[in-house]
């Protein structure tokens, strides 16, 4: 793919870059500015992928596991040598500021550099069968398969690293993959599979398909030779798609609404605050596991507060391409004037704003609130902007409640220092982890990542998605040995 400003770019199908047909216009979050076009895949497209990718999986479930591992390397290698091609794709699709971006390739390539040691790793185990009177001579071996076709729906918010942990755990479980990547960044996704190709895998066990979403509801829910969908996205389509895929499996890694505990015992405040403050705001708020709610204890309520506050007034924000921004802007102009009226519908319910909360275009100020209540949407629903609420709290049993009085359940973070306290949020917040000593933001890619309630439905982690993606075959042998 050599993409030119203004330039149109195919999708690609068994290794061909097709370009004839209707062209999407991917435009920049920041100036407006045209990125390029790419061709949009249709359902006969999706049909023909579909088809390659039945007729591959003999080819994918038959590499052997040397293979698989070095096309990955090969993968993350080629990341590491073109790493700033695309961290300047992910800059001009996403709006990401250029150091997040360089950060997510680096992200990325562990991610494939995982993968390939999962690969070698994928095992099984041989079980005892004569364990009963006439069963001499039994014995069993129990291996993991390929499930088959797997459809991968991306984000726009990490258009190269949630696209890795899709394609990577599924390259070394010997599947092949349809990537339906986000609108808003395709090109990123694209690049990412013609490197993929480039290394070896096989043409046909790959497609990257900028389908609408009429035909990707029909791919995820029709097609029944697809095994498996691995969805990123909201929990109003994710939920809606698992309801409708029939026998498939479905993996959902939906939205969040983090949230962190600052008890009053923690020796520093000052680092908490910055922790809280970049966790927050960051890429604008922008990721699934950004900071949203903070449970502080009334006795460091005030000094926490406005170290945040003093934090966020040293954030630049601006444009993207800068060395120096930390906040850029929202993906789309609507966004940003959603999250403008949220602030302002909880500022008119009794919410105090304590800083920010001013808009300009696509931009939005970092924001902090205190007194929100249960049933203002900054509170309750994914804000998925640069907006966080401070709250106070007189025991730590309150502030646990707190936290799980959410329909989402995907990360939360813990300072404190008791043991005990510990332990206890552990087994009562509803989350799928909990992060002690840090903001909930923190992700470390080999990890298992997905949440409760709304926040989705399996894991993704490279080893934790392989499993996912494959099934648990027995071989009974008799006599033999």
């Amino acid at each position: 793919m050599k993409m030119r400003p203004g330039s149109q770019t195919g999708f690609l199908l068994c290794g061909k870059e097709w370009t004839d047909g209707e062209a999407l216009e991917v435009r920049s979050p920041w100036d407006q500015g045209l990125v390029g076009r790419v061709t949009v895949a249709t359902r006969a497209d999706a049909r023909q992928a579909v088809n390659h990718a039945v007729a591959s999986l003999r080819r994918t479930r038959a590499l052997p596991r040397w293979k698989r591992r070095e096309i990955l390397e090969d993968v993350a290698a080629a990341l590491i040598e073109q790493k700033e091609r695309f961290a300047q794709l992910i800059v001009a699709e996403a709006g990401k500021p250029v150091r997040a971006a360089r950060s997510e390739v680096d992200r990325a390539v562990v991610t494939f550099k995982t993968a390939a040691e999962e690969s070698a790793r994928l095992g099984g185990e041989s079980l005892p069968l004569d364990l009963t009177e006439g069963n001499e001579g039994r014995w069993g071996l129990v291996q993991r398969f390929p499930v088959g076709p797997i459809l991968a729906i991306t984000p726009f918010n990490f258009p190269l690293n949630l696209v890795a942990h899709k394609l990577a755990p599924a390259m070394a479980a010997g599947c092949p993959i349809i990537l339906k990547p986000a609108p808003q960044t395709p090109f990123t996704a694209l690049a990412l599979g013609e490197v993929i190709l480039k290394a070896g895998w096989p043409e046909e066990a790959l497609a990257v398909l900028t389908l609408d979403n009429a035909d990707t509801a029909w791919l995820a829910e029709k097609e029944d030779r697809v095994k498996l969908v691995s969805f990123t996205g909201s929990a109003k389509v994710g939920w809606e798609l698992k309801a409708h895929s029939g026998r498939k499996r479905v993996l959902l890694e939906l939205g969040g609404n983090a949230a962190l505990i600052v008890h009053g015992d923690w020796p520093d405040l000052e680092e908490a605050a910055r922790r809280t403050t970049h966790g927050a705001f960051g890429y604008a708020g922008q990721a699934c596991i950004s900071v949203q709610r903070v449970y502080v204890e009334r006795a460091v309520f005030q000094s926490f507060l406005w170290k945040v506050v003093e934090h966020a007034s040293k954030l630049v924000s601006g444009n993207p391409s800068d060395e120096a921004t930390e906040v850029g802007p929202l993906i789309r102009l609507s966004d940003a004037e959603r999250v403008e009226q949220w602030v302002k519908e909880a500022v008119e319910g009794g919410a105090k704003l304590i800083a920010g909360g001013g808009r300009q275009g696509s931009m939005m100020e970092p924001t902090i609130l205190t007194g929100t209540k249960p049933g203002m949407k900054v509170r309750d629903e994914e804000v998925f902007g640069p907006v966080v609420a401070i709250e106070p709290y007189e025991d730590f049993e309150e502030a646990l409640a707190e936290v799980n009085h959410s329909k989402y359940g995907l990360q939360a973070g813990l300072m404190t220092r008791d043991a005990g306290r510990i332990l206890t949020a552990y087994r009562e917040l509803e989350v799928g982890a909990l992060i002690v000593g840090d903001s909930p933001n923190w992700r470390l890619d080999p990890m298992p990542y997905g949440g409760v309630k709304d926040s989705g439905l399996g894991r993704e982690g490279i080893r934790y998605a392989m499993e996912e993606m494959t099934e648990p075959r027995m071989l009974v042998m008799t006599g033999i040995g």
